[in-house]
């Protein structure tokens, strides 16, 4: 068997696993810029007469500085002419470098674009066992501040490597036409930055990356905490969150100091580096120029492309350390993007219409996790209009139950079919559309009450959402807000108590009627009052219909025609109340365990 891939002792992968990892993710970026690729060519070739004509500048400055030949020997009239072709050089150039900058800019923020809207598709698609083994601000942070990052080292790329790359080649090019020699001396000391620069950006490619994962942690815990403040406050853990927040706060300040300190060390060393071709190249310039080799105009001119030549090392320099972090974000993001996407559907697949709620659950078996084995060899039949009470202890798999019926999940083993057809060759909108689901925690999206109502039924008439509330017992409190159905709340309920959160799901299940219904604790937040109101009006709806209903107050499901005790993924025992009760088992210990003192 091949041996794995080892880590070195710091316990990253070696060099060569880093580079094909880097080269995969340019290449992937490069499909995306492939799109634009006129727009590229664009600014190429605004990017090579640029370079072109800000070379050219020098010769027309060394030809005016060799017509000043002494006192009174100055040819003002053709230093003149000079002058105004440099103005003409000069405005071209700039207008080629504004439109190249254009194109950059046009090319950069519509490959994010792409990229964006490619991830969120996928998040459209990603199987819920993706996003429940995830952070949410993880993605977040790969969505938004990754892809930011990843902007700013493409824009810088497109800015500064173009035209720093261009220039090199450009000044070396003249720069042999005007003298080999000196040439000869700059190109020797040149190695020194390419050294400089490889050393720089192996050290900046792992310290972006601890600081990218740092700060995804970062986010994921500022997102998960403001939007549970409530639950924090109330156990007061404020001292235990923030002490979790220094630690990752302090990894974060750990890597990014390194990562500045590598990439900050871009500049004077390739300024150095600078210095020392300026120095060589001025020094054998002087005993060229005095010896007759070199005029003193060319040798002006030759300073000029000497200074040029070393100027875009250092900022290839600075761009290559953008990228190495630009890189790192882009290897987040399609990571996120290349994540497999739910199972997809068959290609004949059925819809499902006119649902008659036949339920079978066939030798299922299911766990979300290789080492932890949940469900096994499960079997279920239910009837058309028969009521199903699961109950169990914490974690038996009542909740992985819905999961598996809704199609959040597929089953590993086994099917499961409705109306004698297995959900896998159904479509799941269809399956979806066919049940009805009150949960415990509640689903509200912002917008006014009445699209709250409306959403799993956007046609409905005002009667039938008025009746849907009644029915729910969610009128009365409706009609005391402000705004009455056109109050506009937020994505989390705004200032609605959480009872009355549940009443307005319950009054979507109300308005929709679907033959399937799926109650999970659908009155654990609702006073006992309102409750009994509820619970007559859910016997009514569930009249006729499939209802799989989660409890865990069993006096709650009393009137089920089937009641399922669940443990470890098993069902271990089945019956009515009264039966269960009488066989004095596991179920019979969970109801009177409600009532000991």
């Amino acid at each position: 068997m091949a041996q794995k891939e080892k880590k070195d002792t710091e316990g990253r992968m070696p060099q060569s696993k880093k580079a094909v990892s880097q080269w995969e993710t340019v290449k992937k970026v490069l499909s995306y810029i492939k799109r634009y690729r006129f727009m590229v060519a664009l600014s190429l070739l605004l990017a090579a007469v640029s370079v072109v004509l800000t070379l050219y500048i020098p010769i027309l400055t060394g030809r005016a500085v060799d017509l000043l030949l002494g006192q009174g020997l100055v040819d003002m009239e053709a230093i003149w002419g000079i002058m105004v072709q440099i103005a003409v050089v000069m405005a071209v150039t700039a207008g080629a470098q504004w439109v190249m900058n254009s194109s950059n800019n046009h090319i950069t923020y519509r490959v994010i674009r792409d990229i964006r809207q490619d991830a969120f598709r996928k998040l459209e698609n990603l199987p819920l066992r993706y996003l429940d083994a995830h952070a949410y601000g993880d993605i977040v942070s790969r969505v938004i501040a990754d892809v930011d990052t990843f902007a700013d080292g493409l824009l810088m790329g497109f800015t500064q490597l173009f035209t720093g790359v261009l220039t090199i080649m450009g000044t070396l090019g003249f720069m042999l036409v005007t003298n080999i020699p000196i040439t000869l001396v700059v190109v020797c000391i040149t190695p020194v930055s390419f050294l400089v620069a490889r050393f720089i950006a192996t050290k900046t490619y792992t310290m972006f990356k601890e600081q990218s994962s740092a700060r995804g942690e970062q986010t994921s815990l500022i997102e998960e905490m403001v939007g549970n403040q409530k639950i924090v406050k109330t156990f007061s853990r404020e001292r235990a969150v923030k002490e979790q927040f220094a630690e990752i706060n302090g990894r974060l300040q750990k890597c990014s100091l390194k990562a500045i300190f590598f990439s900050s060390i871009t500049n004077p060393a390739t300024r150095f580096v600078n210095s020392l071709v300026y120095a060589g190249v001025g020094i054998f310039g002087a005993f060229f120029a005095l010896r007759g080799g070199i005029s003193v105009g060319r040798l002006s001119c030759f300073l000029s492309y000497a200074n040029q030549y070393t100027k875009p090392f250092n900022e290839i320099s600075g761009v290559i350390t953008e990228l190495q972090n630009a890189i790192v974000c882009a290897a987040r993001i399609f990571e996120l993007i290349e994540e497999e996407s739910q199972v997809p559907e068959p290609a004949g697949a059925a819809e499902l219409t006119d649902a008659k709620g036949n339920v079978a659950l066939e030798h299922v078996y299911f766990q979300y996790t290789p080492e932890k084995k949940l469900i096994q060899d499960f079997n279920l039949k239910v009837q058309p209009g028969q009521r199903v009470a699961i109950v169990g202890p914490t974690g038996c798999g009542k909740t992985t139950v819905i999961n598996l019926l809704m199609r959040f999940y597929d089953v590993d083993e086994g099917c499961i079919r409705v109306d004698g057809r297995d959900i896998r060759d159904l479509t799941r909108g269809s399956l979806r559309t066919s049940y009805g689901m009150v949960l415990q925690e509640t689903w509200l999206r912002a917008g006014t009450i009445r699209d709250n109502i409306r959403m799993g039924k956007p046609e409905a008439t005002e009667e039938e959402v008025l009746s849907a509330a009644k029915a729910a017992h969610a009128h009365s409190f409706i009609k005391r807000l402000s705004k009455g159905y056109d109050t506009v709340i937020t994505e989390d309920g705004g200032s609605l108590s959480q009872g009355q959160k549940q009443l307005l799901c319950i009054a979507r299940v109300m308005l929709c009627l679907p033959p399937m219904l799926i109650l999970d604790e659908a009155t654990s937040s609702i006073d006992t009052r309102t409750e009994i109101r509820i619970q007559k009006a859910f016997a009514k709806m569930m009249e006729g219909r499939t209802s799989f209903i989660v409890a865990h107050r069993l006096s709650t499901i009393k009137e089920a025609d089937v009641i399922l005790v669940m443990r470890d993924g098993n069902i271990i025992e089945q019956g009515n109340h009264e039966s269960l009760l009488e066989q004095g088992g596991f179920y019979a210990e969970l109801y009177n365990s409600q009532f000991a003192v």
